[in-house]
């Protein structure tokens, strides 16, 4: 039964989790990219490489959804943190003893896959540990929680990879998911046994089944929700994923440190949007969200105004760093309202799988997208200015034919109703 107050042992215990779970999930997906950027210094391969670990992401995170809502989420937390300390102890062993791209590619698969299936748990995981009211507010929570981490993480794993390398970052990262699984065994989720006689594969055709239909037919503004964020994918996250660390590395040939500083203050824009969400939640309308798109379409192209203009590196990087806060604020607000919208309105039974298909279909065309950018940003290295705008111009023309979706949207009153 859900409690009526909000910071319950569990859900502490889930916080704690997740804060240290988190930590070595950001310096590791930090440090990773950027040693094969440094040893490789190819665009393309990092893009092509980057884009290959999303695919594990986008099946797990359907099958996530269908495991969270079967079988004990506590469980799934546990053994996915300690299957990840194996996967680094593993990378670790094998580091300079095999062929960097392909254990790159194979390692990063099997971590972005783990984290399909374990992020659908966590957020299926709120409904039963906190009240109704309080949904909105615990995924706030959630989400600063990852956005502290990935704030923290880039700026401390920066300095340590610049000073001492790999290792370190693969050392710690091991001590934190292993602490996080220990912590993870002692929260309770209320959790109700299912009997099936299917097989696996049945059950996940099944519910998935269940959840397309649902969405097609009681809420078929889910689908649309589910397009639009699959551009966005395409064009702007596609684009910031590839193109920030090429930017600042290959195009400004400034530090490590100073690409962990922006993506913390990037993730900084994340822990401040979740804020916002918190503390605007009666304030907030979904109709209103293609806004909070076309802000951060807007920063795309102002990033390339000081590279049109031969602005100083240091100038140049300022001004792609404040963009990259701005544009994580607007689009964390964008996707706590829409997390919380499902999580109010969806049956409990159903809750894990809707997320993880939002998540997983979303997500579709973000790997097309980093495999095309790290190509052209090959290719245009000279006018790399020209790649920014392109971004912009196509994601702001998104965001306006994005506005009917949200006018007809049916579910307006989920991120005010959720903070009463």
């Amino acid at each position: 039964m859900n409690e009526q107050k909000l910071f319950t042992k569990n859900f502490i215990l889930v916080v704690i989790g997740q804060i240290i779970s988190l930590f070595g999930n950001s310096i590791l997906r930090f440090a990773l990219p950027l040693y094969l950027l440094r040893t490789t210094g190819s665009a393309a391969l990092f893009g092509i490489v980057t884009a290959c670990s999303f695919l594990p992401m986008i099946f797990l995170s359907l099958v996530g959804g269908v495991l969270a809502d079967r079988f004990n989420k506590r469980n799934i937390m546990v053994i996915l943190d300690f299957i990840t300390a194996l996967v680094v102890i593993f990378l670790l062993l094998a580091l300079n003893k095999l062929s960097i791209v392909p254990l790159f590619i194979i390692i990063l698969m099997i971590l972005y896959g783990i984290s399909g299936i374990y992020q659908p748990t966590v957020q299926a995981s709120i409904p039963s540990l906190v009240s109704s009211e309080k949904i909105l507010s615990a995924g706030a929570i959630i989400n600063q929680i990852g956005a502290l981490s990935n704030l923290l993480g880039p700026i401390i794993g920066g300095m340590l990879f610049g000073t001492f390398g790999i290792i370190p970052i693969l050392t710690i990262s091991i001590i934190c998911f292993t602490l996080s699984a220990i912590m993870e065994i002692f929260i309770h989720i209320p959790y109700k046994k299912r009997n099936d006689n299917q097989n696996m594969i049945a059950i996940v055709k099944n519910d998935l089944s269940e959840s397309i239909n649902y969405m097609k037919n009681e809420k078929p503004i889910l689908i649309k929700i589910i397009v639009l964020i699959s551009l966005f994918n395409l064009v702007l996250t596609a684009m910031m994923i590839v193109g920030i660390p090429v930017l600042i590395i290959d195009i400004l040939n400034l530090s490590d440190s100073l690409l962990g500083v922006s993506q913390g203050i990037l993730a900084l824009g994340g822990l401040c949007g979740g804020i916002l969400t918190a503390v605007l939640g009666e304030k907030l309308t979904l109709k209103n969200s293609h806004y909070l798109l076309l802000l951060s379409s807007i920063c795309i192209g102002i990033m390339g105004i000081p590279l049109i203009l031969n602005a100083s590196n240091m100038m140049s990087y300022s001004i792609i760093t404040a963009c990259c806060f701005l544009i994580m604020t607007f689009s964390t607000i964008f996707s706590v309202q829409m997390i919380a919208a499902v999580q109010t309105e969806t049956p409990q039974n159903l809750v894990g799988k809707i997320i993880a298909c939002m998540i997983a279909f979303s997500m579709c065309a973000q790997p097309i997208g980093q495999a095309i950018y790290g190509f052209i940003f090959d290719k245009f290295q000279d006018s790399i200015w020209i790649i920014l705008l392109g971004s912009a111009i196509t994601s702001i023309f998104i965001a306006i034919a994005s506005k009917k979706i949200f006018k007809d949207i049916k579910i307006e009153h989920t991120a005010t109703e959720a903070t009463r």
